[in-house]
Order: C-alpha cells, then sequence, then structure tokens
C-alpha cells in the first residue's frame, strides 16, 4: 500500500471514528427566547446538543401561517407565548389556542398553524422521535 493510499485510508478512519468518539452527552443550558429571531429560529438543533429533541422559536404577523408539513416520524409540542392561532390538520379539524395553551401534535400528522389574532402570534415548537 503506498503512503498515499495508507493516509487516505486513515483519513477515512478518522472522518467516520473521531466524531463517534467525540460525541458528548448533552449538557444542561439556558437558551433565551429574547435572542430569537424574527420568524423562525432554532433552539435546540437535536443530537448532539439534546438526545432526540429539537426546538424553535416561531413568530407569525396576522393572517402568517408556516405551511403544510408533517410530523413524520416525530411527535411535536407547541407551547403558545404569545397571540392566538390554529392548527388546521388535513381532515379538516381546527384547534383554536391562546397564550399559555399547549398544543400536542402526534407523529405522521400533516398540519399547518397560522395566526389568527390581530397582533403577533408567538410560540415555542418541541419535537422529539417518536417511538410506535
Amino acid at each position: 500500500m503506498s503512503n498515499l493510499s495508507r493516509a487516505a485510508a486513515v483519513a477515512v478512519v478518522a472522518l467516520f471514528t473521531i466524531p463517534f468518539l467525540a460525541q458528548e452527552k448533552p449538557r444542561a443550558k439556558v437558551v433565551p427566547l429574547a435572542s430569537a429571531g424574527q420568524h423562525d429560529t432554532l433552539l435546540l438543533g437535536g443530537p448532539p446538543e439534546t438526545v432526540t429533541m429539537k426546538s424553535g422559536l416561531v413568530i407569525l404577523q396576522p393572517g402568517q401561517n408556516v405551511g403544510k408539513h408533517s410530523t413524520g416520524s416525530h411527535e411535536e409540542m407547541l407551547l403558545i407565548v404569545e397571540g392566538k392561532g390554529a392548527m388546521m390538520f388535513q381532515d379538516g379539524t381546527r384547534l383554536e389556542v391562546d397564550p399559555d395553551h399547549i398544543l400536542y401534535c402526534p407523529p405522521q400528522t400533516e398540519h399547518d398553524v397560522t395566526n389568527t389574532g390581530n397582533g403577533v402570534l408567538r410560540y415555542v415548537y418541541i419535537v422529539a422521535s417518536a417511538k410506535e
């Protein structure tokens, strides 16, 4: 094996081994919501920052929506911080929400969230892998 081939083989092994060995256990942290942007800001990005959880802050103007999407193999919780909104489902079901409400959306569920109020709708979403 040439030195170049040997170096390439070592690089490939390192590429796949070092990230695995370097992974640390998730650590406790504080994420201020005030540091978020104006529309959709990722708060927790999943592994290695968390075990499976991702979360973000969404800010919608009156009449604005996030767009239809599916939870896929995840479950999702929304915590309404400010404003009024509705979560609409593919079957036509509609859940209305106000501040201090939470919404739960099960796996494999297509849904959309719309700001139905006159002011800003702010909510935190939390998504985690679901075991069915």
